[in-house]
């Protein structure tokens, strides 16, 4: 047998004596101080040194030549141009992530240390001489300048994808599909229920990891990942993800550019259809991604953070129609849902949650200019009745949050189950829960809907649940309520808040949050997760004045301590609200609950742990430590012959913390 000797290092050595050649190089050569600042500062420079430093030393790692990449980027241009973004170049989750403009300074500072500029580069660089940077800037100003940065409002032209479905057939049947998991609660009625028993009671402890898909980023993680001919896609802070939904390999990522203020970076999914990828951005932009290449076909600025807003909610698509609406009421926005048309993003209709004041509903603020920041916002999945063509719409709280008094009346449709016809945006009914709300208690589910019987009588109900901690069952027909039973402790509900303080239960974050309950028809049963957390809620002396991208609450609430923060997870009879069984959980649940037909729940919990629990009597069957809170959705489906379940992991939120970086785990049985 013949040994091949190895003649020299590796490329990736070779690469990286190369880089220390570059920075041992550089750092002995000493020509002056140069004060760095403003666009052109590279000018300071020497750029004849410095291209012969680059020639010599650095020229085996990045070309200079436009479209031609190395082991690096190509250098050309770089002046102006955006980190983490070149055709024809893969860059690092880290670079990908830091949202940089390459100027002098920015340049600079990389240069200085880049690993602090830009945390888990994959190009460590530490040079602390200032002439030495100054030389190699002035070369790479020589190499052009990228255009500038920003845009329109919306791209001048749109592109149609190379990608085709799910088709709208395809999203009918969601129900029913289980090779797919088509939207964040899985199908237009939101039952979270996916007929797969492969993984069932008698098997469930035998789960086992199959692959790990983890970001660099350690926002919170709320999104619900969705799954088509096996490929899943998921949002990460601004990214749209996709991987394979059995190796977690990754096929592609997009990178929005973030164009404006943000608000809030949480997001929590998109929608597919016709090749196209659908979400929301923290900065006001609706925007559509090829399915199959992970280009922007086409973006839309819909909101703004100068009005109070930023886009959060899991798209809904039915036909040609996108509807999405702007959260922000917590910090004064004047909110609405709105559809749009898939090929281009173009508003068709508007209905505004906080009516105008020639609108149906304005006499509710018997104060009119409580009305210009009064809220009303859209944070959580909606539903919809394909057979009659409705769309049922959950709004959230009305603003200032806990000082009413500046906001008499009952404030329509803030705390309501709006239903719009899905073509026109006309307002069918509408059903109000909480009127003229002092404790945020969002409306924030208007699923699972589904025909069943209740007290022997079969009728089309829908599930309505909210921050109030409390789940009604309401007959969509004549919008009677049929029962109304709690879902957490609820204590001292009716007391307002005041200058001392009233202790209240559900607190700021109880009840039911931003994923609703799971329902099993074989079994008429809904399963259903909740926060147990209690506060005391606290209003100003006086009342609070309305400044731009500032919280407009009024008041506060002081959460009660973390350690007695519980959860709940429970089994009711559709049929009668009965409970069937209940379990409190040592964190809160905000994690999405889906179950099948092998007697299993898939859940999470911020204990890190991913979760199985029998359907029958609440029996905890499996647990695995992911590493992350468990916040985000988490899905079923097959692929082959084989079922898995994925979860996500993370960060959740600011107000209930957690750990890890966004992630995805996929299990299934060996």
């Amino acid at each position: 047998m013949t040994r091949i000797q190895r003649k020299g290092p590796e490329i990736s050595d070779r690469k990286t004596i190369a880089r220390r050649q570059f920075l041992r190089f550089l750092a002995g050569s000493v020509l002056g101080a140069v004060m760095l600042s403003g666009t052109h500062a590279w000018a300071q420079g020497n750029a004849t040194a410095g291209k012969t430093v680059f020639e010599n030393q650095c020229a085996s790692c990045h070309s200079t030549e436009p479209g031609k990449q190395g082991f690096g980027p190509s250098l050309a241009g770089v002046m102006g141009r955006q980190s983490g973004i070149l055709p024809g170049f893969t860059f690092t989750p880290a670079m990908i992530n830091a949202h940089l403009t390459w100027d002098a300074k920015t340049l600079d500072e990389f240069l200085t240390s880049s690993t602090q500029k830009v945390p888990g580069t994959s190009m460590p660089v530490s040079l602390p001489d200032p002439s030495a940077r100054a030389d190699v800037l002035a070369y790479l100003g020589t190499l052009g300048q990228a255009a500038a940065a920003g845009g329109p409002a919306s791209t001048a032209q749109v592109i149609m994808p190379v990608g085709k479905g799910p088709s709208q057939d395809d999203l009918l049947r969601a129900g029913s599909d289980t090779r797919n998991w088509l939207g964040a609660t899985k199908d237009y009625a939101g039952q979270r229920f996916v007929d797969l028993n492969q993984i069932n009671a008698g098997n469930a402890a035998r789960l086992r990891p199959v692959c790990i898909y983890r970001s660099n980023s350690a926002n919170p993680t709320q999104t619900n990942p969705v799954v088509y001919n096996g490929v899943m896609y998921l949002t990460v802070d601004q990214l749209i993800v996709a991987i394979d939904a059995v190796t977690c390999r990754e096929r592609w990522t997009y990178n929005w550019r973030v164009k404006g203020q943000v608000l809030s970076p949480t997001n929590r999914g998109a929608a597919l259809k016709d090749g196209r990828v659908i979400r929301g951005t923290a900065d006001g932009y609706l925007i559509a991604v090829d399915m199959e290449k992970g280009t922007l076909l086409w973006s839309r600025k819909i909101a703004d953070a100068g009005k109070s807003q930023y886009l959060s909610m899991p798209p809904l698509i039915v036909g040609d129609l996108v509807m999405y609406g702007p959260a922000g009421a917590d910090w004064g926005a004047k909110n609405w849902i709105g559809a749009f048309k898939l090929e281009n993003g173009e508003e068709v209709w508007r209905f505004n949650l906080i009516p105008e004041a020639n609108e149906p509903g304005a006499d509710s603020w018997t104060n009119p200019q409580a009305r210009e920041h009064g809220g009303g916002s859209v944070w959580t999945p909606l539903s919809y009745d394909a057979e009659k063509g409705v769309v049922f719409v959950p709004v959230g709280n009305p603003a200032p949050d806990f000082y009413r008094e500046v906001r008499p009346g009952t404030n329509l449709y803030t705390d309501s189950v709006v239903a719009l016809d899905v073509k026109t945006g006309r307002l069918l009914w509408y059903k109000q829960f909480v009127a003229n709300d002092m404790h945020d208690w969002d409306l924030s589910q208007v699923s699972p809907i589904f025909r069943a019987a209740v007290n022997g009588k079969t009728r089309n109900l829908m599930t309505v649940t909210g921050k109030d901690g409390l789940l009604r069952m309401l007959d969509r027909d004549s919008r009677e309520l049929l029962y109304e039973m709690a879902i957490t402790t609820r204590e001292n509900a009716d007391a307002e808040p005041s200058v001392s303080g009233a202790h209240i239960c559900p607190g700021l974050l109880g009840g039911m949050e931003w994923n609703g309950p799971a329902y099993n028809a074989k079994t008429n049963t809904l399963f259903v997760a909740t926060v147990d957390w209690c506060g005391t809620f606290k209003k100003f002396e006086k009342a609070p004045e309305f400044a731009l991208n500032a919280h407009y609450y009024g008041g506060a609430v002081d959460p009660d301590p973390r350690d007695k923060a519980k959860g709940w997870l429970q089994a009711i009879d559709v049929g009668t609200g009965k409970v069937r069984w209940r379990k409190q959980w040592p964190t809160p649940l905000v994690a999405g609950v889906t179950v099948t037909s092998g007697n299993v729940l898939f859940t999470g919990d911020l204990n890190n742990d991913f979760l199985v629990i029998d359907t029958r009597d609440g029996k905890t069957l499996y647990s695995f430590n992911t590493g992350g809170s468990v916040g985000g959705g988490i899905i079923s489906y097959q692929i082959g012959a084989k079922q898995y379940v994925a979860t996500t992991s993370g960060v959740v939120s600011g107000f209930f913390g957690g750990s890890g970086t966004s992630a995805v785990i996929i299990f299934a049985l060996p």
